[in-house]
């Protein structure tokens, strides 16, 4: 199977495709995904939350379970989450959205957050559904999330065969350094950093005011690029020693070689956080790995169909991939 995106003749370019579904696509038809909430304890004193499908008829227990990571800020409410849980719901399957530490709602207790290399967290994350799911496993990541997924997967090699059937990532950074220096500039550094810093800020304020001296607070508030967020607090919070060496250690991309599972990577050509120079080719990657590379699609931004356009094809696609791949 190979998809390839064609946007409505309307919606042109990177940008406008990114923010229009976003914003303005539909995102599911008929009453708005419910969501139950489960709350998982961490080894090390904390907590992370999960949302479940909460469907309308009963599914067998046997049913497969699609687990989606958010991205960057993400959540069971994100335009992306209502649309897979759309699909999930047409094909009958369970979903679940774990959401990465503090993503909830809620702020997590540990002085920590979340990052782009956090496999660890997935690995621990898709163990614990295993054990709760009688059914076929699958796993899909959009942007940050897809690049932890697609890290663990290279990390664990043959054993990820036996924790689930296949993965997917959808408009992931797997390189990081690429990604984030092209967030940083121009244009999407007025709009789509800004937006990011705009929530990332004042969450990393309440991290120091949970651990006193945890970061310097003066330069936190003096950053306006991710770079410069990610130096004073996601580096140090998670073991590493700058922003290089975290985008460095933490990217997906060299290990996409080694992944031993069905495992789908998506990314758009024009999309404007991801320069198309740094995506993999099939020489980079397992004979497992499947690249699709659309022209068009932006940052997680495949609306189609009619105005005013829906959301619906590309999880049909990828679920489609998996089904058909796992």
């Amino acid at each position: 199977m190979i998809w390839d995106y064609q946007p409505p003749w309307w919606l042109l370019g990177g940008n406008a495709q990114t923010i229009y579904s976003a914003k303005l696509a539909q995102r599911y038809v008929g009453a708005k995904p419910r969501w139950q909430r489960e709350r998982w304890d961490t080894q090390d004193g904390d907590f992370v939350d999960v949302d479940w499908r909460n469907d309308e008829i009963a599914l067998p227990d046997d049913a497969p379970l699609l687990v989606l990571f958010h991205g960057l800020e993400g959540s069971s409410s994100s335009h992306y989450a209502q649309a897979f849980a759309q699909e999930a719901k047409l094909r009958g399957w369970h979903m679940a959205v774990p959401h990465f530490r503090g993503c909830s709602g809620e702020l997590n207790w540990a002085p920590r957050a979340y990052h782009s290399g956090d496999f660890e967290e997935v690995g621990w994350m898709l163990s614990r559904f295993q054990m709760l799911h009688q059914g076929p496993l699958f796993a899909v990541g959009i942007s940050l999330g897809g690049n932890a997924l697609m890290r663990w997967a290279g990390e664990v090699g043959h054993s990820a065969n036996q924790v689930l059937q296949a993965i997917a990532s959808v408009c992931s950074p797997i390189d990081l350094t690429a990604s984030g220096n092209a967030i940083d500039t121009g244009f999407n550094k007025a709009v789509y950093a800004r937006m990011f810093l705009a929530t990332m800020k004042p969450r990393a304020m309440q991290k120091l005011a949970q651990f006193p001296g945890l970061f310097d607070p003066l330069e936190l508030r003096a950053a306006k690029t991710l770079y410069a967020f990610d130096n004073v607090f996601t580096a140090p919070l998670h073991g590493f020693n700058s922003t290089d060496d975290y985008w460095d250690r933490a990217s997906a991309k060299p290990g996409l070689s080694r992944i031993q599972v069905p495992a789908l990577v998506l990314n758009a050509r024009n999309d404007p956080f991801i320069p198309e120079s740094c995506l993999p080719t099939q020489g980079q990657v397992s004979d497992l790995v499947t690249l699709w590379q659309p022209e068009q699609g932006g940052h997680v931004g495949f609306a189609s169909g009619t105005f005013p356009a829906d959301l619906q094809e590309m999880p049909w696609a990828v679920m489609e991939w998996m089904t058909q791949n796992g």
